[in-house]
């Protein structure tokens, strides 16, 4: 598979993500020997204007493990040159001068087309923007439910949290609306529930959906529990109370009402989301989306460094 930039979910057809499982998969494989050395003359730069430990630990690994340098930070938002006013476009212009690609994550929503527009290199999109997209952890997502469940087509998946500024649940959400027979829970207080972009573009391509507050209606329904958290600064910003994420926590009587083959899954970091005790359930998947994350993103590299 050749792509040249990965900027949104919405850019993958079916046969794009079947044949980038497909790749995924071979990657397994090159990790469980050590890597390769396939792209050692190859140079990542990881251009981070907001904090990252998992996406862009996950990214670099992946580039380490496909044999090439990293090119690193996660402060550019401190650089001279952005301090002294350039625009995201010149840095782009002159890094691609330095690298081969570029891993993106700008605090401006729309900032990684922004940067595909003027770059000579590959852009990664690794997260623009509050409620904008996170392709690359929505494709991780998206692999982990089907080596959960074994498919996606029909599964019913509950996304959980802060679903109006959730850049994860949003770049999943226009994912598994490619797929047959999909059902969408959106389970959030009003206040901070999925933005009508989402549901359009649902109902454009006839994907079902419910919007709830209530997570434990609807737990012997799903196949997955998508978990977000929900800031505590921002419930009383808009109106909620406090105790209103209590409602939301997985623990291990919320897992007795969840089927026996269901994942409960997390972007991370937790905070007040899943309990401790849900670890060792065979059903929780949220470290091992992690491991999966470093799968997709070697699929992905290679896919756009082979444009």
């Amino acid at each position: 598979m050749k792509i040249r930039h990965v900027v949104e979910s919405q850019q993958f057809t079916l046969p794009m993500l079947v044949e980038l499982f497909s790749i995924a998969d071979q990657m397994e494989r090159v990790l469980a020997r050590g890597g390769t050395q396939d792209y050692q003359n190859k140079i990542m730069a990881s251009l981070f204007y907001e904090h990252s430990t998992r996406t862009r630990f996950s990214l670099e690994s992946a580039m380490y493990r496909l044999g090439g340098k990293v090119l690193s930070t996660e402060r550019a938002n401190t650089f001279s040159s952005v301090v002294a006013g350039e625009t995201l476009e010149d840095t782009i212009r002159v890094i691609g001068n330095y690298a081969d690609v570029i891993v993106l994550r700008h605090n401006d929503l729309g900032g990684a087309q922004r940067a595909a527009q003027v770059s000579s290199i590959p852009i990664i999109n690794a997260g623009d923007g509050k409620g904008g997209q996170h392709p690359t952890q929505a494709l991780l997502d998206l692999y982990t439910i089907y080596k959960g469940i074994g498919t996606i087509e029909g599964v019913k998946v509950a996304l959980v949290g802060n679903l109006t500024d959730g850049r994860t649940v949003r770049s999943l959400a226009y994912l598994l609306g490619k797929f047959e027979r999909v059902k969408l829970y959106f389970i959030a207080p009003k206040s901070f529930q999925i933005k009508q972009d989402i549901l359009d573009y649902l109902t454009k391509h006839n994907v079902w959906f419910e919007l709830q507050s209530d997570l434990k209606k609807i737990l012997p329904e799903v196949d997955v529990v998508y978990s977000t958290r929900i800031e505590p600064e921002l419930l009383t910003q808009r109106g909620e109370r406090l105790e209103t994420i209590s409602q939301y926590f997985i623990d291990d009587t919320i897992l007795k009402l969840l089927p026996p083959h269901a994942l409960v899954m997390h972007p991370l970091p937790r905070l007040h989301e899943i309990s401790p005790t849900v670890d060792t359930d065979p059903r929780a998947a949220y470290f091992k989306q992690t491991r999966n994350g470093v799968l997709i993103r070697m699929a992905l590299l290679a896919s756009v460094l082979g444009y």
